[in-house]
């Protein structure tokens, strides 16, 4: 069993990473490998402190380059599910079990808006891993969200599996197309169904019967990827030592609140890891 696990790799997740490193402790730190999107996209960075004016580019290989240098491995899996037992943290990532003493949540800013009814058929028709969940809906009819270039070689799977696909990609210039795929015209706004996913309704009102829908999303919001954690509205509570109401479960970055700079997540993922090195100390 490992010591911590780390979900995310933005600045909050690097931050821990890279001081649970230095205090030899043991750890798996899921993320993607090209580290955070939001920095990336940012013009110019002028409030951190050291560097001066520096572009979100920039200041992302920079991160990336520490990685390397300090030998930290980034394990380019989603998280799609956390359960708590007596004395650890079970994850699931993919098709793939790691088991941690402690966890840290550096899941970025809370998925924003979702859709309607996700939260009730999740489970029942609705999933976030097309490698884990595909197999189920071979032949059948499926409605797929793509929220991110990363996921279309999962899309496409997705497509090679079902007789029918309706896709509608969050961003500009999605390149899949193939005969089985039908792009929505308008937002999925909604997936309906009592016991199990009937069909998805889009924002200007049409219906399309569908058997499952899959969300391919760079993060699931935090209350859904662990049950009962304690939400402060769209942010999860912590308290000073950035610790959450589940014992030994720590959050840091935008997650836990405004304000959305990287100063600040640098700042709480230090905090975290140090509260978690101190936990685990507690346990030896």
């Amino acid at each position: 069993m490992l010591d911590a696990a780390i979900v995310g790799t933005g600045p909050a997740g690097l931050s821990a990473a890279l001081n649970l490193k230095l205090h030899n402790k043991e750890f798996v730190w899921f993320g993607s490998g090209n580290f955070s999107g939001k920095v990336e996209k940012s013009e110019k960075i002028a409030n951190y402190p050291g560097i001066g004016m520096v572009s979100g580019e920039t200041l992302n290989r920079m991160f990336a380059r520490q990685t390397e240098e300090m030998g930290l491995q980034v394990t380019d899996r989603m998280v799609t599910a956390i359960t708590k037992t007596r004395d650890r943290y079970i994850l699931m990532a993919e098709n793939e079990i790691y088991e941690a003493q402690t966890l840290l949540l550096a899941t970025g800013a809370s998925v924003s808006g979702g859709v309607k009814g996700e939260q009730e058929l999740l489970g029942h028709g609705i999933s976030y891993c097309a490698t884990c969940d595909g197999f189920l809906y071979r032949g059948k009819r499926i409605a797929v969200l793509v929220a991110d270039s990363r996921f279309e070689h999962e899309a496409e799977y997705l497509a090679g599996l079902a007789a029918q696909v309706y896709l509608y990609p969050t961003y500009k210039d999605c390149r899949i197309n193939l005969p089985n795929v039908t792009r929505l015209p308008h937002k999925m706004e909604a997936v309906k169904g009592e016991r199990c996913v009937e069909s998805i309704v889009l924002s200007d009102g049409q219906e399309f019967a569908v058997d499952g829908v899959f969300l391919l999303r760079n993060a699931v919001a935090p209350a859904v990827l662990l049950p009962g954690l304690k939400m402060n509205g769209p942010h999860i509570a912590v308290d000073r030592a950035m610790a959450t109401n589940y014992e030994g479960c720590f959050a840091a970055g935008d997650c836990t609140g405004r304000p959305y700079q990287i100063a600040k997540a640098v700042g709480e993922g230090n905090v975290a890891a140090h509260s978690m090195i101190e936990w685990l100390s507690g346990k030896e």
